[in-house]
């Protein structure tokens, strides 16, 4: 008897089998990272380097970060804007949007014109750089990874924290990821998200400064008592970008 479609296309893609090493190698592969100018972006930037892929990083600071300037042989900064739809259009294989605002307020006095702001970078911004990396996948006919920085207050809302925009747009990038994720994967291009907590980046210093003592309680929300660092989220985004998730597609 004739096995189902779906144990026949397993089977296919079964072998040869690959090393582990070789799983999260990147060699030969083009990245695109925006919002990749510092923090968790810059990250993303160095450790698909790394891992051999040729970056590419967009952001808009007009000069690049010095951690950035000490890699140039496999890194290329250009300055752009995510929320222009015709400048996203380029040479992609891999996508990290990381791209986003953080912009607080009481939530019956935010302003329109601020709160709309938030929406258009968080969700807009990433909507067209997905766009972008989806179709140069298309054209070239090649599988890919697409990988969309959501947020914890994407599922989660905070007290003390006025982010009703913020988060509203995290929420969104949750929601997009799984729905591009079921139009783009017949055609072999996975969609993932990540949901940082509490990671000390410059932003999070920001928002502590605010603030008086909010270190202690903060902290101890996480079973480890203390925030994440940047570099502890490597890991899993060399794991989303390369061929070691091939079967994880619209999932956090």
């Amino acid at each position: 008897m004739a096995s189902p479609a779906g144990v026949q296309a397993a089977l296919a893609g079964s072998a040869p089998a690959r090393t582990a090493i070789s799983l999260f190698s990147l060699s030969g592969h083009v990245a695109l990272v925006t919002g990749g100018h510092r923090s968790i972006g810059l990250e993303m930037v160095l450790v698909l380097a790394e891992a051999g892929a040729v970056v590419y990083c967009l952001d808009l600071s007009s000069e690049p970060d010095g951690d950035l300037l000490k890699n140039t042989g496999r890194l290329e900064y250009i300055r752009g804007n995510v929320t222009d739809q015709k400048a996203m259009w380029a040479r992609i294989g891999i996508c990290m949007a990381n791209a986003g605002i953080l912009q607080g307020a009481k939530c019956l006095e935010y302003p329109a014109e601020e709160f709309n702001k938030v929406l258009n970078v968080n969700i807009c911004g990433m909507l067209y750089t997905a766009q972008a990396a989806g179709r140069q996948l298309e054209r070239l006919r090649i599988p890919g990874s697409i990988v969309l920085t959501a947020s914890m207050n994407g599922s989660v809302a905070n007290h003390n924290q006025n982010w009703v925009a913020y988060n509203r747009s995290k929420s969104a990038v949750l929601q997009m990821a799984r729905s591009l994720a079921c139009e783009l994967a017949p055609k072999g291009i996975r969609v993932n998200n990540v949901s940082p907590g509490y990671i000390f980046t410059n932003l999070f210093q920001d928002f502590l400064d605010e603030r008086s003592g909010p270190e202690v309680e903060l902290s101890a929300q996480n079973p480890m008592g203390r925030f994440g660092r940047p570099d502890e989220l490597r890991g899993v985004m060399l794991w989303r970008a390369s061929d070691a998730s091939t079967f994880r597609t619209g999932s956090e």
